[in-house]
């Protein structure tokens, strides 16, 4: 008796199962064709995207090999056209370039490319935080303390692995302009962070006992 329950239960169950798939099958094929769709473009926007990594990443070395030849103002004008492509890697080398070979005298202009690439470049956070570090590395000669400050306050305000950094560019900051004081204060807020880079540790200490020790 029980077996014979059990049989016409596995059939009503079998019956609902049919009955559901008849009655809800455009509903199953279209959520079916929306997921194959979903996964399809997803797809597709990887391949579109390592595809335009690549085309950034071939414009960017013919642009360093055209260096060679001297066509400054052809190159300079590649670097800028790589940095408004906002890629998380190109993008920096291309403003480093542009930097480091002197292409763009203009220090406005530079820190506009700046701006550009930390503001509108998806980037992962220490990597922005190196990008504004570096940033305030190129304006450290000719900015106000404020400017610096103002440039630096992301990292500063932060837990980031560059703070220590920051701080000892501000101590070095003030002790170029013989501010004894603001430049300690800088160098002892290295030793309270809970886990300072120890080279810059070393450093920050070194100019505490011997240059404005007490």
């Amino acid at each position: 008796m029980d077996e014979e329950i059990a049989i016409i239960n596995e059939k009503t169950r079998n019956e609902k199962i049919k009955n559901f798939f008849i009655e809800n099958r455009k509903l199953l094929i279209s959520a079916v064709t929306v997921i194959i769709i979903i996964i399809l473009s997803f797809y597709y926007y990887q391949f579109e995207k390592e595809k335009q990594r690549q085309l950034i990443s071939e414009k960017f070395n013919n642009a360093v090999i055209e260096f060679k030849k001297n066509d400054h103002a052809k190159i300079t004008s590649l670097m800028k056209e790589i940095i408004k492509d906002n890629d998380s890697t190109y993008s920096p080398l291309a403003l480093y370039f542009i930097i480091d070979q002197k292409l763009i005298e203009n220090k406005d202009e530079i820190n506009d490319l700046f701006d550009k690439i930390i503001n509108k470049t998806s980037l992962e956070i220490e990597i922005k935080n190196l990008i504004i570090y570096k940033k305030a590395l190129f304006n450290a000669d000719n900015s106000t303390e404020n400017e610096l400050l103002e440039i630096l306050k992301p990292i500063t305000n932060s837990s980031s692995v560059w703070k220590s950094h920051a701080l000892y560019l501000m101590g070095e900051y003030f002790y170029s302009k013989n501010e004894k004081q603001k430049s300690k204060e800088f160098f002892n807020k290295i030793k309270s962070l809970k886990k300072p880079n120890q080279e810059i540790l070393k450093e920050a200490q070194k100019r505490l006992n011997r240059d404005l020790s007490e």
